[in-house]
């Protein structure tokens, strides 16, 4: 990840080092904002218990909205990145692939974000709102020196599939183009065309993870195609925090990553 930053501040910098506990190499984060579009998480012990079962296994960042923060003990992030999330929209909507932004970089900021994220649909019929709004957030984060995720997923009436690597590979440099610094993407229909998308973006790329499978086993293997095709690891949601034991497969899946990093000597880039 280090290549990708040199024309950066030096608090951007540091910020994207602090980002992954590998000092920018390998990146698993865990979004938590579920609960806007879809309802409360259910987690034993709450989300601040579930925040720091995460924390305490290897998650580089946890994504959650800024409400989210008042139920969660600051220490939780002591080595683990806080990401706050600007977009929301619900399930209910009369058109749930739009995204409104619900918060600021500023805002962000005085909460102790160590970085923002923003959800764009591409494809969706409210797409030009949502590219608007990622270049807005984007020169935001230019201005206050603060690391941008942006969450692009192929989604509207014209996308017949949401994982074909043309459109991954579109999202992908779209985000970079308006100054992400890190984009998540579905995984495509294989590794080798996954592999493709990757090394097309100029940024690092980590694969969404997508609806719940029905083992950690098969996540596992999931986790593994994406490190195969070279990404920078995972932005891994449902199947953390529902699986029978979150904390095990936390564990197993920040081995992974920081592992293979480690292994080969590769870079997130």
């Amino acid at each position: 990840m280090m290549n990708t930053m040199m024309n950066t501040t030096f608090a951007r910098r540091l910020r994207l080092n602090r980002l992954s506990r590998q000092g920018g190499q390998g990146l698993f984060i865990v979004p938590l904002d579920h609960a806007v579009t879809d309802g409360p998480i259910e987690a034993e012990g709450g989300l601040d218990a579930l925040v720091g079962l995460l924390a305490d296994n290897g998650v580089d960042g946890i994504v959650l909205h800024k409400g989210s923060l008042r139920r969660v003990d600051p220490r939780r992030f002591t080595d683990t990145s806080l990401i706050v999330h600007l977009s929301a929209s619900t399930s209910h909507a009369p058109d749930p692939d739009a995204k409104y932004l619900v918060a600021g970089v500023e805002e962000a900021l005085r909460l102790g974000a160590d970085a923002v994220s923003v959800h764009v649909n591409l494809g969706a019929r409210e797409e030009a709102t949502q590219i608007a709004d990622l270049a807005r957030v984007s020169d935001a984060c230019e201005r206050w020196s603060v690391p941008l995720l942006a969450m692009l997923y192929p989604r509207g009436p014209q996308i017949a599939n949401s994982r074909d690597p043309q459109l991954l590979a579109h999202a992908a440099t779209l985000a970079a183009e308006l100054g992400a610094d890190v984009v998540k993407v579905p995984f495509a229909d294989s590794v080798a065309a996954m592999a493709d998308v990757v090394r097309g973006c100029p940024i690092p790329v980590v694969a969404a993870g997508g609806a719940r499978l029905p083992s950690a086993t098969l996540t596992l293997h999931y986790v593994e195609d994406v490190l195969r095709a070279g990404a920078a690891g995972v932005a891994m949601g449902r199947n953390i925090f529902q699986a029978d034991d979150p904390a095990a497969i936390t564990r197993k899946i920040a081995d992974l990553i920081h592992g293979a990093f480690e292994t080969t000597g590769g870079s997130a880039a």
